[in-house]
């Protein structure tokens, strides 16, 4: 007999698949992920509402928000705690850090998100949450997948980041190096034939070597 928790993971979402659907009541209403279609969706889950690692995390989104929009990107909050608790937090987080939080944080008591999402992990937590970020682009497909223990915090601008090279990847059919910002030179994709290769060094590019070689945007 399968492992109940095993059964629930098995679930899992899949990078360059369409991103699981779902419908939930959030703090501005309901939300689908069919109403961000067009947009690229920044889903994000916390262990609970109230909690300190949590609260820097929403105040760098927040923060962050107006480069999100720049790049035609939502941000949407998850955690297993009710709508009023979510509602109070926001409000609490006004009142003691003078932050405002634009984006909807999900309700998720059932935990059907959760599990749909892989957010719940039994090795670290059976009943929250753990920090898992989803990048969902405008066609409603999951380009990445990032997941943090209980008790580190993310780097937003690392997301802010790995969102603007997805997009200039995409728009530019070309991929980024380590730490990529915009700016700052892109990779050429390799040669995938012998010919190709033979000629890369003429090519024009920044050539280190055959299956190495970048260029200015």
């Amino acid at each position: 007999m399968e492992n109940n928790n095993e059964t629930k993971m098995m679930g899992m979402p899949r990078l360059n698949e369409p991103a699981p659907e779902f419908e939930a009541k959030t703090t501005h209403g309901v939300k689908k992920l069919a109403d961000y279609k067009g947009k690229w969706l920044v889903l994000f889950s916390h262990p609970a509402d109230f909690t300190p690692v949590c609260t820097t995390e929403f105040i760098a989104f927040a923060k962050a928000h107006p480069e999100f929009q720049k790049m035609n990107t939502e941000l949407l909050g998850l955690s297993i705690d009710s709508n009023f608790a979510h509602i109070a937090w926001v409000r609490n987080i006004k009142e003691k850090f003078g932050v405002d939080i634009p984006f909807p944080v999900i309700e998720d008591l059932s935990m059907n998100v959760a599990h749909a999402y892989g957010m719940i992990q039994p090795g670290a937590s059976d009943t929250s949450a753990v920090r898992a970020t989803f990048i969902i682009d405008d066609k409603g497909i999951l380009r990445a997948m990032v997941y943090y223990p209980m008790t580190n915090g993310r780097s937003i601008a690392e997301f802010v980041r790995l969102v603007n090279a997805l997009q200039t990847s995409d728009a530019n059919k070309v991929a980024t190096p380590e730490g990529w910002c915009p700016g700052d030179k892109v990779i050429v994709p390799p040669p995938t034939t012998t010919e190709e290769a033979e000629k890369r060094s003429g090519e024009g590019f920044e050539y280190t070597d055959w299956y190495f070689s970048k260029r200015e945007l």
